[in-house]
């Protein structure tokens, strides 16, 4: 079997390399590329890896190319983690909207659009290229904005799954508050990428029992902490929402916080820096502790358990993923994109059904689908009158003159990425 890593020389990839070296009854890798067009970072990254792999016993053989058609040719698998403009991209997106008055992120409102615009066209020439060399390759998306990403690779015929963390986090985090293995814990999570809530959560499967009231009773303080929001407001929701949740419960609060303090892309920056010259280490042999504080924790368990499943190796039947939303959702399109539990397997992605929602997440998840229809517009086609409808569409924005400064500001930091601009 052999799997692509565009995007490999990221300071993430040894985590996803120690899942696959821990994990590899579940997905038996012979080879593993990593892809990157940064050849400096591919090489200090690729070297751990291999020390990684040389420490568990992996008899797979790991590479590098900065040669992307070559690394994917033949792969069963290609898993996109990319970053176009890399952390100075992300810095603008978190800081040219708070001049605004409006949450400065690189995956949600203005930030998040402009993420869009940079990677979709970038994504959509690398996944056609993976169908010129290999046409039954899966795609596994985990570069934000995950949603509208996959979408794209959707709506262009594309074999493609995407991925996100925060389902995985929950589940761990939950059983740890349980005191039962992650496997055993399903959760009821609903919603879109970093749109989402935790509507149960059950023990043993699907139709188990849920136990998320108590676990609110016994650990509300604990997962309102983690989640940065309120006791009371968790409690009078009786659901656990994803912490992404705070940029729209509490928007002003949250401006006024990330104007008080460097960005997190200046932290990551840093963080990264550091982490380049760990890898660098000959001795060194396993992912450092410091990249937990870099994110993306569990990534390499849930990417492993996707691809396996899509491979038709020993991949857990029911996963949280990104794919169509084939009326799960009855007030969506069906071909929005939602992320809930399916089952997966060689043939891709079947959501399970979910409770009608309530009206407060409902409205929420629609109005925000409406927008990432108008994101992917303007990504696939450009222009500025639709960038700026998809600015005033988007709830964390919705005032015109707010909309019209972002416009500027946006294209202002990114033109170089768009084409038509």
């Amino acid at each position: 079997m052999k799997l692509a890593v565009v995007g490999g020389g990221s300071t993430y990839t040894p985590e996803l390399i120690d899942g696959f070296a821990r994990l590899r009854d579940t997905l038996p890798v012979e080879e593993l590329v990593l892809v990157d067009p940064a050849a400096d970072r591919l090489e200090l990254v690729g070297g751990l890896a291999r020390r990684i792999f040389a420490k568990q016993d992996h008899a797979g053989k790991i590479t590098t190319t900065t040669d992307l058609d070559a690394g994917v040719a033949g792969a069963d698998a290609v898993l996109l983690q990319l970053r176009v403009g890399g952390q100075a991209a992300r810095n603008q997106d978190e800081t040219w909207p708070l001049e605004c008055g409006c949450v400065g992120q690189e995956t949600t409102g203005a930030g998040g659009l402009a993420k869009a615009l940079r990677t979709v066209p970038v994504v959509l020439d690398i996944a056609e290229r993976v169908r010129r060399t290999n046409p039954d390759a899966w795609i596994i998306d985990f570069t934000n904005p995950v949603g509208i990403v996959t979408r794209a690779l959707l709506q262009a015929g594309h074999k493609a799954v995407g991925l996100c963390n925060v389902a995985i986090g929950f589940q761990r985090k939950f059983a740890r508050l349980l005191e039962v293995e992650p496997g055993q814990v399903h959760l009821d999570h609903v919603g879109l990428n970093h749109l989402t809530w935790e509507l149960g959560v059950r023990l043993g499967g699907p139709d188990g029992e849920n136990v998320l009231p108590k676990l609110l009773a016994e650990h509300g303080d604990t997962i309102a902490d983690d989640l940065h929001m309120p006791r009371k407001l968790v409690d009078r929701l009786g659901v656990v929402p994803s912490y992404y949740l705070r940029y729209f419960y509490a928007h002003d609060e949250v401006v006024r916080e990330l104007g008080t303090k460097p960005s997190r892309a200046a932290e990551v920056a840093a963080m990264e820096k550091e982490l380049l010259e760990m890898y660098g280490d000959p001795a060194l042999d396993e992912k450092p502790e410091l990249l937990a504080k870099r994110g993306g924790a569990f990534y390499s368990e849930a990417a492993v358990d996707l691809a396996a499943s899509l491979l038709g190796g020993g991949g857990s039947p029911v996963q949280v993923v990104n794919t169509y939303n084939k009326g799960t959702l009855p007030f969506l399109p069906d071909d929005a994109v939602i992320e809930v539990q399916a089952r997966v397997g060689h043939d891709g992605a079947v959501p399970l059904a979910v409770p009608a929602l309530d009206p407060l997440y409902a409205g929420l998840i629609a109005n925000v689908t409406a927008y990432e229809d108008l994101a992917l517009e303007a990504a696939l086609r450009g222009g500025r009158d639709r960038v700026f409808k998809a600015l005033l569409s988007h709830p964390l924005i919705g005032q015109y003159d707010q909309a019209e400064q972002l416009t500027d500001r946006l294209i202002a930091h990114n033109r170089e990425h768009l084409a038509w601009a």
